[in-house]
């Protein structure tokens, strides 16, 4: 159901602003209280008034996508949640450039941004105000609190207001904690501070949420309690110097273990049950059960410039096809570096051939579509079973067959091309250059070869786009990202037919990141067990490759494929400036990216830059509020 973001636009306007918290007067326009008798009636009433809890994250004012905003002195789109997150946490890495001139945004891929800066500016307020927003519904709200059915939304606004919490501890570390309405400055807190109430509220909170998939689409339940603290724990020992690495994986083991499963629904039939999470149907189409905190859209009852409207219209442009995306134009505007493309690297054949088990055999290929053309020797096949045999092999256009011990005295090929093995038959075509796996069963005398599917996580547009970048501000240098569109698993366009707004999802936690952090705390030191590591990205990888040719053994685990697959499974999803910077990679000159410190090639930059500012506007408010340091 996506009914709670039906009832926005009726809702809104029954909220009167009476009072605002004073270190944010100067920008958002921030009601701390619902005063409305009626808003908070009854349950029902209640639940309106919950649904701008949750839309704090998602919409930007008053009437849709522009015209009386939430906040002030910012364009109206770009202040939205999830597009600020993808601009401070996306674009100020690896993941993500952008072409466009705004002032300031150029400052964070080239990471010299300076207090002040409108996008930091603005994602404070947003979070600020989503805190003030809970704290009114939870007060309020408490009135009703003998209802079953508002003690689960108090707990929801409880988990929306840690959420929040959880990002202005990630992003600003040094902030003022308010959780109630109250009309004096807030004193500064630090991370400990923030952190250690994030934590309690959780784990206060876990309880008193409904129980795993029992709640409506769109609102969370106990699991997202248990994935947030999963990744603060993860975190823990970056922000507080404690390693929590244990309780990392005893709260991912909870997520692990509820309701919530991988999308293995390749309901559009393209060889990979990926690309549904980021379709305009994915809160029906099996994604929606991977989904454990999600950001509702609707591109005729919820329109706004940022979500996925956003990171769907900002990747289109060059000879990009707009309708291919179910949008009506492109924006001309984010793509990719060669680092994250280069992620996903060249199939190591080497390595897929080890993932078949199976012990070499004197059955082998040979042709001139084979390496070592005609005259051999042959390139030889596993055995897998009792004359069973495979092989993941490089063919260039040409023939190929069969042949034992390197001799022709037994060889198999195909008179007819039906599929089954003829001894001494014609050679068998291969038509185009590619890797293919081919296998032979000769205990029913037929073979197979087909294509090598690739990780389908890679989803680039290349066609017109040059892989290297050397000026940020042309479109068409770097590849475009294809990752989120506005169709369904038919190819149907989503519900505005204009093509202006996306009714695609986005998810703000899902299992596949549950998963990732239980093997990184177990390699980090924590008490999970390597083996379910493996299995669990495994199974992420089995997805991604529509078989178990990406699948990786206990030896290939170590925290640095953990990042790299971070990235593969991630990107583009909120996560990569965290990651990096829990890795010691995000200002240092260890890692590099394209104009990452402004350089062409890359550079460190000082270590201060791993937290934004606090805005300007605010400190000269509050004189209880210190600056971050170097800024």
């Amino acid at each position: 159901m996506k009914n709670i973001t039906y009832i926005i636009s009726i809702i809104l306007l029954g909220f009167v602003s009476v009072s605002c918290q004073k270190d944010l007067d100067q920008n958002p326009i921030d009601p701390d209280s619902f005063t409305q008798q009626d808003v908070f009636a009854n349950a029902q009433q209640a639940k309106g008034a919950l649904a701008k809890v949750y839309a704090s994250l998602a919409l930007t004012g008053q009437q849709g996508p522009a015209g009386q905003p939430d906040i002030s002195d910012i364009d109206e789109g770009f202040s939205q949640f999830s597009r600020m997150l993808f601009n401070l946490n996306e674009l100020t890495t690896d993941h993500a450039v952008i072409a466009w001139g705004d002032p300031g945004l150029q400052d964070l891929h080239g990471m010299y941004w300076t207090a002040g800066n409108d996008f930091t500016d603005a994602m404070y307020y947003r979070l600020a105000q989503t805190v003030s927003f809970a704290n009114s519904f939870i007060e309020n709200a408490e009135d009703l609190n003998s209802d079953q059915e508002v003690k689960y939304f108090i707990a929801e606004a409880r988990f929306i207001r840690a959420y929040a919490y959880y990002n202005l501890m990630d992003l600003y570390a040094n902030v003022p904690l308010v959780t109630k309405i109250s009309t004096e400055l807030p004193t500064q807190s630090n991370r400990q501070e923030i952190f250690d109430f994030v934590e309690s509220e959780l784990l206060d909170i876990q309880d008193k949420l409904k129980d795993s998939g029992t709640n409506e689409y769109g609102r969370v339940d106990k699991v997202a309690a248990w994935a947030l603290l999963s990744r603060l724990y993860l975190n823990a020992e970056t922000w507080i110097g404690t390693p929590r690495y244990n309780d990392c994986v005893h709260f991912s083991e909870l997520a692990m273990n509820s309701s919530y499963h991988i999308n293995t629904n390749d309901a559009n039939g393209n060889g990979s049950a990926y690309d549904e999470l980021f379709l305009a149907d994915n809160n029906m189409n099996g994604a929606q059960n991977e989904f454990i905190f999600e950001l509702n859209f609707d591109g005729q009852h919820s329109q706004t410039y940022g979500g996925t409207t956003f990171l769907i219209h900002a990747a289109v442009g060059g000879s990009m096809q707009p309708g291919d995306y179910g949008i009506n134009g492109g924006w001309f505007g984010s793509r990719t570096t060669k680092n994250l493309v280069n992620k996903f690297g060249n199939a190591d054949i080497s390595a897929l051939n080890n993932s078949i088990g199976g012990t070499v055999s004197n059955w082998g290929l040979v042709g001139d579509a084979t390496p070592n053309g005609w005259s051999g020797p042959d390139v030889q096949m596993y055995e897998t079973a009792t004359n069973e045999y495979a092989l993941y092999i490089e063919l260039t256009s040409g023939s190929i067959k069969f042949r034992y011990d390197n001799n022709w005295g037994q060889n198999y090929g195909d008179t007819g091309a039906d599929g089954t093995l003829d001894n001494g038959g014609d050679n068998i075509a291969i038509a185009n250059p590619g890797i293919y796996f081919v296998t032979m069963d000769l205990n029913n005398m037929t073979y197979t070869i087909a294509p090598y599917k690739s990780d389908a996580r890679a989803m680039f547009y290349t066609d017109g786009q040059s892989l290297e970048i050397t000026d940020v501000s042309q479109f068409n240098e770097g590849y475009a990202v294809t990752k989120f569109k506005n169709i369904d698993v038919n190819g149907n366009q989503g519900s505005d037919s204009s093509g202006s707004f996306a009714d695609t999802d986005l998810p703000l936690i899902r299992l596949a990141e549950v998963y990732l952090n239980y093997a990184e705390a177990t390699l980090r030191g924590g008490n999970g067990s390597i083996s379910t590591a493996v299995d669990k990205i495994n199974e992420l990888r089995t997805r991604a490759y529509g078989s178990n040719s990406g699948n990786i053994t206990a030896s290939d685990l170590n925290l640095d494929f953990v990042l790299d697959e971070r990235s593969r499974e991630l990107y583009w999803e909120g996560l990569r400036r965290t990651d990096l910077i829990r890795y010691g990679y995000f200002t240092s000159g260890s890692y590099l990216w394209p104009f990452k410190g402004n350089e062409a090639n890359g550079t460190g930059v000082d270590s201060y830059r791993k937290i934004f500012p606090l805005p300007n506007n605010v400190i000269a408010i509050n004189p209880n509020l210190q600056q971050n340091p170097g800024y």
